[in-house]
């Protein structure tokens, strides 16, 4: 029966034994070794090989069947991200309500932001590394649509592939995540928070075992799945208005380098301004804020209801499409991250009346 496997499924023979009269043999197929032994039973069995397109007989699926009655089943090898059907609700998580950190993947700790997950679509976590040092990280990559990583206090040193030399994100830093780019957390400050945004909320981590980082090129132009890579770094970027009057925006350029799949920002308030804060409404997909620092009152209008929310640091706020609200009571030291998919999807609402808050 190994001639079959050898010769129609272009499997290699690894071993025979023994060698006067075969009872067992060892076949493999790329990382597969499959165990073939002479039963006097003979049920027929099931195998599921993947190949590359280019390598199947015109592209198309291939049925064989061995001597002995199993089914061979060669399929071209899928990595398509299945993304479940949006299934939006308004939430809010607040820091306060005390919801536990759970033990996650390489010694990190993380809380839910969005609990629900809007039908498994989406994902956001608050994670925490309490005793830093080297993480027990190993070169893996995600399967996703999209994912950031934002520090929100301490420090983290990470690796990509083909951006470099290990660098170290502080505090307002950012990265985009592009799918499959390979990485590695290499170490932390003890205490580490970060907010971690993806689609969709279930995905594969695989782990790389051929590449290691750094790489020996750097190509910061390098395309991974119609995205480039992307390391915001706060100390160095520019204030400019935002579209919600009476704040500041820091952009963080993932709008441009996902061609406006998402777009993540850091939204601050304007010191010493009067000016009236307008109200807006959410357009597109996704749409989410994170406290990081200070304090505001949210008025959130939602399917025909009107709920005012006090939202402090660390508490997230996400917003189904159509919804509407308005910042108020802002604190001085307000700070908010915001994250939508996609960009340019919550805007201020035509002809309504503005709250005016003056600032103290």
């Amino acid at each position: 029966m190994a001639e079959f496997f050898t010769a129609e499924l272009g499997c290699r023979l690894e071993l025979v034994t023994p060698a006067d009269d075969p009872r067992e043999c060892v076949i493999s197929h790329g990382a597969v070794r499959i165990r073939l032994v002479r039963s006097s039973r003979d049920v027929p069995g099931r195998l599921r090989l993947t190949q590359s397109v280019a390598s199947l007989s015109g592209g198309k699926q291939v049925l064989m069947t061995a001597p002995n009655g199993t089914v061979v089943e060669v399929v071209a090898a899928q990595h398509q991200t299945m993304v479940p059907t949006n299934r939006p609700s308004l939430s809010v998580v607040r820091a306060a309500d005390g919801d536990a950190f759970g033990e996650g993947r390489a010694g990190m700790s993380y809380r839910d932001l969005l609990p629900d997950r809007w039908g498994g679509r989406f994902i956001a976590s608050h994670i925490l590394i309490a005793d830093g040092g080297n993480v027990e990280d190993y070169v893996h990559f995600h399967r996703i649509r999209f994912q950031m990583i934002f520090v929100v206090t301490g420090w983290v040193e990470v690796v990509y592939e083909d951006q470099g030399e290990p660098f170290r994100m502080v505090a307002g830093d950012c990265v985009l995540q592009p799918p499959e780019i390979r990485h590695r957390v290499l170490r932390s400050s003890p205490g580490l928070e970060v907010i971690e945004v993806g689609c969709p909320a279930e995905h594969d981590t695989l782990v790389e075992h051929e590449i290691t980082l750094p790489t020996a090129t750097t190509d910061a132009e390098r395309v991974f799945g119609g995205q480039r890579f992307v390391r915001h770094v706060a100390a160095v970027s520019a204030l400019t208005p935002s579209a919600t009057s009476g704040f500041l925006s820091r952009d963080t350029g993932i709008a441009e380098a996902t061609d406006g799949l998402a777009d993540v920002q850091v939204l601050t308030r304007a010191q010493r301004s009067a000016e009236e804060l307008s109200e807006m409404v959410h357009l597109g997909e996704f749409a989410m804020y994170v406290v990081l620092t200070g304090s505001a009152r949210l008025t959130i209008n939602h399917d025909g209801d009107q709920r005012m929310e006090l939202i402090g640091a660390r508490d997230a706020v996400a917003m189904p499409p159509g919804s509407h609200w308005s910042w108020g009571h802002c604190s001085h030291d307000l700070a908010v991250l915001q994250v939508v998919l996609p960009s340019g999807c919550v805007v201020p609402v035509a002809g309504t009346e503005p709250n005016k808050i003056a600032a103290r």
